[in-house]
């Protein structure tokens, strides 16, 4: 049952997903260290999404064992 309901959340997530990028089809230039770039608004939400997430993540697992390895010593 509960693989279903994790089937439904997919496909209702690729949904959102693909409404997001049909709606964002516009094209946006950023500017980063003297290059240009040309893009979809979508490409780029996206991008600074994942990103983000990566970073973010990063940053967490760096602090955290920081203060597992103060509380070691």
């Amino acid at each position: 049952m509960m693989r279903y309901a994790y089937i439904f959340l997919i496909v209702l997530a690729v949904f959102i997903l693909l409404v997001f990028k049909i709606q964002n089809l516009s094209a946006v230039t950023v500017s980063f260290l003297g290059s240009d770039f040309t893009m979809p608004v979508s490409i780029l939400v996206l991008g600074v999404y994942f990103l983000g997430a990566f970073t973010g993540g990063a940053v967490f697992g760096l602090v955290r064992s920081w203060l597992r390895g103060a509380r070691d010593k």
